[in-house]
């Protein structure tokens, strides 16, 4: 009787106790598909960002020992980098959280100069600085729109008889055409079509674009820019919906001025184009070849800006609003870059200071 009760006793304890393992089992599996299928605020990679990201090893090493190589990456001198970043960075920073602190402004205007100087995709630069592929995606639009409006200055149409001045004196010293005031053209910005587009933006290159139409000057500078338009628009037809073209007609250039541009554009009496054929006398072959000089500058301003931004020399893999960003800020960041190197234009220094 009393091994009987010996044996219950003992089957009961090793019962609540197999009860208890096999519950510390079941709250370990529960435990451990809970943590498997949690979603991570940050990705212990990113969350490294200001100890081994780009912005806090490589550029801040460019920085103080290459500032030469420092100004490849990012278009820009440090210095120069410093007072952009002084005049955007209160629109561009976000304030810090209980969840997390703000990405800095710093590194949201090194991503996108990255972006502008490179084409990079996202993905490396998310790897490169550390920073979620969707936290770029949204900043880039965002700081490039805010780069604009801080420089936006540096692209202006002269108002003052002594600017326009300027810009004859340098058409008629470098290019020996007197009277002109710019050399307008079409640049052809290559994107990716968007979604049920057809052929909407689809150029006569065999290629989905958007049009930059711009007004450039003899130092290579853009006085006026009109972004966005269709790439299967013609350049003369983008220029005739364009205000720069309302202004013309109204009479914005001084007496007898005029400027200069393809075949594509039509003939007035402000704006000059090549004689057609090829039967053409020497006096028209001459205004040809002259006229052709003069025209060449909106299309070398165009290769300087390509050159200087690398994003333009393949197709722009984002929304049609987010291509008009980047267009704005790098024809600004352009004009940008001349004064801050030159220095020395006093009818620019006179209109932005």
């Amino acid at each position: 009787m009393n091994s009987r009760k010996q044996l219950k006793r003992r089957f009961n304890y090793l019962l609540k106790n197999l009860s208890i393992l096999l519950l510390n089992e079941l709250i370990e599996m529960v435990e451990n598909e809970i943590t498997k299928n949690k979603r991570q605020w940050v990705r212990k990679w990113i969350d490294d960002r200001n100890e081994t990201g780009g912005s806090a090893l490589l550029l801040k090493q460019l920085r103080f020992e290459d500032p030469a190589e420092y100004k490849l990456a990012m278009r820009m001198s440090p210095q120069n980098f410093d007072e952009l970043l002084s005049m955007i960075s209160s629109s561009i920073q976000r304030h810090d959280t209980f969840m997390r602190d703000a990405l800095p402004a710093k590194i949201k205007l090194e991503i996108t100069l990255t972006f502008l100087a490179s084409g990079m995709y996202y993905r490396f630069l998310s790897h490169f600085y550390r920073v979620s592929k969707p936290a770029i995606s949204q900043l880039i639009p965002e700081v490039c729109w805010a780069i604009y409006t801080a420089l936006k200055t540096y692209i202006k149409i002269p108002e003052r008889e002594v600017e326009w001045k300027i810009i004859e004196d340098g058409f008629n010293t470098k290019w020996n055409f007197p009277s002109c005031y710019g050399a307008i053209d079409g640049k052809h910005i290559i994107i990716k079509a968007p979604t049920n587009s057809g052929s909407e933006f689809y150029n006569y290159k065999k290629t989905n674009s958007t049009v930059l139409l711009a007004l450039v000057d003899h130092d290579y500078c853009f006085s006026y820019i009109d972004v966005g338009a269709n790439g299967n628009a013609s350049d003369g037809g983008v220029f005739k919906n364009s205000s720069l073209y309302r202004r013309l007609e109204d009479g914005l250039l001084p007496t007898n001025g005029v400027i200069v541009g393809d075949a594509a554009f039509p003939l007035k009496n402000y704006l000059l184009k090549p004689y057609p054929g090829t039967q053409l006398s020497t006096a028209e072959k001459v205004f040809n070849y002259r006229l052709s000089r003069t025209r060449r500058i909106s299309e070398n301003a165009f290769g300087i800006l390509v050159s200087r931004f690398r994003v333009f020399e393949k197709a722009i893999p984002t929304h049609l609003d987010t291509v008009d960003a980047i267009v704005c800020a790098a024809c600004a960041l352009h004009n940008w870059n001349f004064f801050m190197t030159a220095g020395s234009v006093p009818w620019q220094l006179d209109r932005i200071h």
